[in-house]
């Protein structure tokens, strides 16, 4: 089994790829952002495994940590840890990617016990400080692994990870060049079959898949229909397909997106000479545009100009909007999350400067809000085609 339907056969039974990589002796920990420097984990040889919540699973564990009024995908995640679906795992990495994503991560360790946790803080801001104190952050994230494997990492070690996952991001932004055309050469689905496929696979096995895939979907004589709208996603966690076909099932293409699940932890390349853990943290801070960090057009600024720092903080959507011949705009998120309902009105303000129409769905991050969600949908894409 190869190619698309390799990443389909992962999706289906995701753990049976981590109890496969223990069977070989190699640890396996989780994480929830994508804020987290996979490359670090892969220098010593660990695996990191993305987790996700499940829209199909009843919430009714997450109330012994979390309040009801709380971001319905992390109260999912709890639920699960609570109910042992996570004691496959051979550890836990959190980090502050959201204040949701805090109070989480700090109550997990203390109701399920996992062999080894560790904790990332993130600053809000990028600013030089902000950069140094994220690096401290991850130098002592080694420090740390280095006790768990007993271990010492090497520059040389360090640099293949970088390698290898640069060499991921660089397939993956070919991939994603192959929806330029009309039609798209993959479905939303696909793509997000093959990204979440990606977040469950040790990097150079995820490479040897994309390495799959590419020549798959180029050689293809069939592709997707062409639909009436071409559509950009943006937003909060989406790692279900059932979403992507409900909003491709409007008549419309998902042709780009810009979420954790899709192109948000590949955009951007990590530098493979100098201070590599600068670099890391600059990647990770600065190149992962994340609703979380607030970021400025100039550094310091005392005075804004509303338009100039619309584009510094969302300039690289008109790129995607351009190359990808977007006509609308999805904006989807959780419930009560904050970062990216926040952003949602400056971020109208900018489709609205390039002329590109978009809607704002929310839903509560369960197999229940499909229907409604299609009735917007539908209605949604009418109007732009």
């Amino acid at each position: 089994m190869q190619g698309l339907a390799r990443a389909r056969a992962v999706l289906a039974d995701r753990t049976k790829v981590a109890r496969d990589a223990q069977q070989k002796g190699t640890r396996v920990l989780g994480y929830l952002s994508v804020q987290v420097p996979l490359e670090i984990l892969t220098a010593f040889d660990i695996a990191p495994f993305r987790i996700f919540g499940d829209i199909r699973e009843p919430v009714t564990e997450a109330d012994r940590g979390l309040p009801s009024a709380f971001c319905p995908y992390l109260r999912s995640v709890l639920d699960l840890a609570l109910k042992g679906r996570f004691g496959f795992l051979d550890g836990f990495v959190g980090s502050h990617a959201c204040d949701a994503q805090e109070k989480t991560v700090r109550i997990l360790p203390s109701l399920v016990e996992f062999p080894y946790t560790h904790y990332l803080d993130m600053p809000a801001n990028i600013h030089e400080s902000s950069i140094e104190y994220f690096r401290t952050q991850l130098l002592d994230f080694k420090d740390s692994l280095e006790s768990l494997t007993g271990r010492t990492l090497s520059e040389r070690r360090l640099l293949e990870a970088i390698g290898a996952h640069n060499d991921q991001r660089g397939l993956v932004r070919e991939l994603y060049a192959l929806n330029q055309s009309d039609p798209p050469a993959l479905t939303g689905r696909e793509m997000l079959e093959v990204i979440t496929a990606l977040q469950t696979l040790p990097v150079d096995e995820g490479n040897r898949l994309l390495r799959e895939v590419l020549p798959e979907v180029k050689t293809r004589r069939e592709r997707p229909a062409s639909k009436s709208a071409r559509l950009l996603v943006w937003g909060g966690v989406l790692h279900d397909p059932v979403y992507i076909d409900a909003i491709e099932a409007a008549g419309a293409n998902v042709v780009i997106d810009d979420l954790d699940e899709g192109t948000r932890p590949f955009t951007t390349d990590v530098a493979a000479e100098g201070d590599l853990f600068d670099h890391l943290a600059r990647k990770y801070l600065v190149g992962v545009y994340a609703a979380r960090t607030f970021r400025e057009s100039v550094v310091g600024e005392t005075v804004k100009d509303h338009a100039t720092d619309l584009q510094s903080r969302f300039g690289y959507l008109g790129r995607f909007i351009k190359d990808w011949k977007v006509d609308a705009v999805i904006l989807q998120a959780v419930r009560y999350c904050d970062p990216h309902g926040a952003d949602v009105v400056d971020l109208t303000d900018y489709l609205e400067s390039l002329g590109v129409p978009s809607t704002y769905v929310e839903h509560n991050y369960s197999e229940g809000a499909l229907a409604p969600l299609r009735t917007r949908l539908e209605a949604f894409v009418e109007t732009v085609s």
